[in-house]
């Protein structure tokens, strides 16, 4: 989930300017499980998502990320792939980006090792934007294999730091409070809107610096117990009217209606997660009015969410198989 700077996590823009973004992970998961495929079947790799695919060949398997670990990571012995997500895919929360981020994590604990949240970020990066060739920014791997509340910066050789936020419990509550995450019914592949966001960079250089600068607002008005957390979500609509200028994909008619509607219930601010164009929308709503703006959204989907800080992790060890 992330509040301010999406888009600066873009290489076309941090390798030149640097970058900077304030996110969050929160308790939605993929989870996945690998283990080794007894030599008894006709197929010697089973993988099991929305679809199920049974193949003799690493090069034969249609999902993308699954084939491209696997074939990075030299994989010749016979696996059993299954994932299961809490939310949809598509949606602007991160998914593909943990699902690569959990699958080179659980590789990893299948051959006995371990690998740190800093070079298994880098691997995900590496298998998404070199191996895949997807035009996609950093932040959300690094989001998933981290996890927590974070200032996360991009510097020029593409390396980052991962700081994390210090705040009191009780404003990370009071902000949680007032956070309300609605899924707008519209999935859509954000490679289709990012590509257009990259394309546009160089005519949009004072919005993204714009947007680069609202991260430290953003941390500013958290870490100052005197500033009224409703500035929180009014820079969450500043910066969404400022997203929109990067690219016609980013939103659309029935998206501004949606948007307008809620702020005429009470909304103070917000914006559509990810790269834009549908998926899901969050809100800054003071408590008291959250009902009211939930009875404006109508019959869309309102998912109930707290903050998380673990990031990837193996939940469950077994290298014998029993």
């Amino acid at each position: 989930m992330s509040f301010f700077g999406g888009g600066t996590d873009y290489p076309a823009w941090y390798r030149e300017h640097a970058g900077a973004v304030l996110a969050t992970t929160i308790d939605k998961y993929c989870y996945i499980s690998v283990r080794e495929l007894p030599p008894f079947f006709a197929h010697k790799f089973r993988v099991v998502y929305s679809l199920v695919e049974n193949v003799s060949e690493v090069g034969d398997i249609a999902h993308p990320a699954v084939r491209a670990v696997l074939e990075w990571l030299g994989t010749d012995r016979g696996l059993e792939i299954h994932h299961d997500g809490d939310l949809p895919a598509r949606s602007g929360l991160g998914s593909s980006s943990a699902f690569t981020v959990g699958l080179i994590g659980a590789m990893h604990a299948l051959r006995g090792r371990h690998i740190s949240k800093d070079a298994l970020a880098a691997a995900a990066i590496h298998v998404e934007q070199c191996l895949l060739r997807e035009p996609v920014g950093v932040q959300d791997q690094i989001c998933a294999a981290f996890g927590g509340f974070n200032h996360i910066t991009f510097r020029r050789d593409g390396s980052f730091d991962v700081t994390p936020m210090v705040v009191p419990r009780e404003r990370l509550e009071a902000l949680q409070d007032h956070l309300l995450l609605a899924f707008t019914g519209v999935s859509r592949t954000s490679a289709d809107v990012a590509s257009t966001i990259v394309e546009n960079l160089g005519d949009r250089a004072a919005e993204m610096r714009s947007l680069q600068d609202m991260v430290d607002r953003g941390v500013g008005i958290l870490s100052s117990s005197s500033t009224d957390l409703a500035e929180f979500g009014r820079l969450l609509d500043e910066s969404w009217r400022l997203k929109r200028r990067l690219s016609a994909r980013v939103t659309n008619p029935g998206i501004d209606s949606l948007y307008e509607t809620a702020v005429g219930a009470g909304a103070i601010g917000g914006k559509l997660l990810g790269a834009g164009g549908g998926g899901f929308m969050l809100l800054f709503v003071r408590p008291e009015d959250r009902a009211r703006v939930r009875r404006a959204l109508g019959d869309l989907i309102v998912v109930p969410f707290k903050f998380e800080t673990s990031g990837c992790r193996v939940v469950l060890y077994q290298p014998d198989g029993l």
